[in-house]
């Protein structure tokens, strides 16, 4: 997934605002990182929208 898309998903989901919050600032309990912090370590941003998706419970249709 290229971090274009990624974002654009991020976006529509959470917001903006939100979004980059929770990038930012949430831990991501299975990559011990935060979002942020797991993108600049060359974490598949697919992974890392998987791992915020779980954790906030968002529907598995919009993964």
């Amino acid at each position: 997934m290229r971090l274009t898309e990624f974002q654009e998903l991020l976006y529509a989901e959470f917001g903006s605002l939100r979004g980059d919050t929770l990038m930012r600032d949430h831990r991501l309990s299975r990559l011990g990182m935060t979002g942020d912090a797991a993108v600049e370590a060359g974490v598949d941003p697919r992974d890392v929208w998987r791992e915020l998706c779980s954790e906030f419970d968002v529907p598995r249709d919009r993964w």
